[in-house]
């Protein structure tokens, strides 16, 4: 109990040092690691049930080389696509916006040095240091959310490819 009340005491100095806006960061990071996670458990626990599923009914059909026979087979390729893609443009979306949201978080913190240079002078650099360090920690955060989001969301994207080309291997079209 004492370890977790450390590690929020930490998280709270962090987000004083930083600002309001690693929330923003924060919740972001969240929900893009949720859906991340989400479609790594479709591809490996619920996609190869759908796959056999198709498979199977396509080894089940009489007709196979028929005009009606290909478009049937086109529609469960392209239905099976759908759903291995589906949620990748909300993730991405969510990658580029963590580091436009530190960006924000520099903006407001270049606005508090700013207003402590305007009301206190320059001579106060205790004040303007406060204001330099919720400039550089938002930016920080949002780079440091993006680059784990760029770098798993990259390589989901290519087991979907992969395993949608995996399916198709797998429908014979004579």
């Amino acid at each position: 109990m004492l370890v977790l009340m450390e590690i929020w005491e930490s998280i709270r100095d962090f987000v004083g040092t930083g600002g309001q806006v690693l929330y923003v960061v924060a919740i972001a990071l969240f929900l893009m690691w949720v859906l991340m996670i989400e479609r790594y458990w479709f591809l490996l626990a619920e996609y190869p049930k759908m796959k056999a599923d198709i498979v199977a009914k396509w080894d089940a059909r009489q007709d196979t080389t028929s005009w009606y026979a290909h478009r049937i087979r086109d529609a469960w390729i392209s239905e099976a696509s759908e759903k291995l893609e589906a949620r990748m443009l909300i993730i991405k979306t969510l990658v580029a916006m963590c580091p436009l949201i530190g960006l924000l978080g520099t903006v407001t913190g270049m606005i508090s040095v700013f207003e402590t240079m305007a009301t206190q002078g320059t001579g106060n650099a205790r004040l303007m240091a406060s204001g330099i360090s919720m400039a550089t920690i938002p930016t920080m955060a949002g780079m440091v959310a993006a680059l784990s989001g760029v770098f798993f969301s990259t390589r989901l994207e290519a087991r979907a490819k992969m395993a949608k080309e995996k399916l198709v291997d797998s429908l014979p079209h004579h």
